[in-house]
């Protein structure tokens, strides 16, 4: 397993981070558990989860995966052998009202209440990255395309969260911080604010990229690579459609895109035909098609590291195992070559 650093925190991450959405909906806590133990002998020490998990968000089933995490950590006594990442609800987006009363903001308030509770699911005294889940504010999230001009007046200041976040950080609950489906623009206040006020600037931040999308490229990359602000990267298999799982429109009982209809970030035929593509690349090449984007991720100078899922431990191996792959010149050219044929089928 390769680490990397984790911009100024001090924190050396495996370029490997293991993901849990599904827990508590797609996995029952002994199979988290098993995922845990397995990642951590295979090297991987950072993991990422969120209050609102697992997805898709329900009211009975919110704060389950981080409880599972916390469980965790109580039987195995394994809290100091990982960094611990962690992400606060934005605003509601429809049906989720049960999180503080559907006025979850990045307020000092808000925040502070959001952390606490994660401490105590989690049982421990700090969270080494917490994350900003989506923007507190009207703009491009989650695949929209175009610009509405905003009508949200209710959003929280970007400065009054940079300074709620540094109080926290001065209080030892969290250690860094992180954005999360930010836009250009939002990683520029970030940054440009937590310079002004002289507080902690975000150490990562965590938007979708992967063979369907790599829009990070075109405007956060930068940022990525001069303010030091790396890409923990989303949905690097793009929902399973890189993985040869729904090659030619297959769809299997039990896939998460068979069983739930909500992802329409990947819908379409562009979607289908781009996804064919790669997974015939990587065949003729005679590489597993999950591997071959993985790796692809993992090579790209401005990500600090992939956040991979699965519901079994084999997946869970397989996906690891991708790691350790180089892709060659030849492979790279030809990968390329599809993206400049059909660019960003799924922002």
């Amino acid at each position: 397993m390769h680490y990397r650093q984790l911009a100024d925190t001090g924190f050396k991450v495996s370029a490997c981070c293991l993901g849990t959405m599904t827990w508590g909906e797609q996995n029952t806590e002994a199979e988290a558990h098993q995922q845990l133990s397995y990642a951590l002998d295979r090297g991987v020490n950072f993991i990422d989860t969120a209050e609102m998990y697992p997805v898709p968000p329900t009211a009975k089933t919110y704060t389950l995966t981080e409880s599972y995490i916390g469980s965790w950590f109580a039987a195995a006594g394994t809290r100091d052998q990982v960094v611990l990442a962690t992400k606060i609800a934005g605003p509601s987006r429809g049906g989720m009202d049960y999180l503080r009363n559907g006025k979850s903001r990045f307020d000092r308030a808000n925040l502070r209440a959001a952390v606490e509770g994660s401490l105590k699911r989690l049982r421990t005294d700090r969270i080494d990255l917490y994350q900003l889940h989506w923007p507190d504010r009207q703009t491009n999230t989650f695949g929209r395309l175009g610009f509405d001009t905003p009508t949200d007046e209710q959003s929280t200041p970007i400065a009054e969260t940079v300074d709620a976040l540094a109080e926290l950080i001065r209080e030892g609950k969290i250690l860094s911080y992180g954005l999360s489906n930010e836009t250009p623009w939002g990683a520029a206040q970030f940054l440009g604010l937590a310079a002004h006020r002289g507080t902690t600037k975000p150490a990562s931040i965590q938007n979708a990229y992967n063979l369907l999308n790599r829009v990070f490229e075109i405007g956060l990359a930068e940022f990525a690579h001069l303010d030091g602000l790396g890409l923990l990267a989303y949905s690097p298999l793009a929902m399973g459609f890189l993985t040869g799982k729904y090659y030619r429109g297959a769809r299997p009982a039990g896939a998460r895109i068979t069983v739930f209809t909500r992802f329409s970030r990947y819908a379409g035929d562009l979607v289908q035909t781009a996804a064919d593509a790669y997974v015939e690349l990587a065949r003729k090449h005679g590489l597993d098609p999950a591997q071959m984007a993985l790796a692809f991720i993992a090579a790209q100078p401005f990500v600090t590291a992939t956040i991979i899922g699965a519901t079994s431990l084999a997946q869970l191996k397989a996906d690891i195992d991708a790691f350790d792959l180089t892709l060659s010149p030849e492979i790279i050219k030809e990968i390329n070559a599809i993206h400049q044929r059909i660019p960003n089928p799924a922002p």
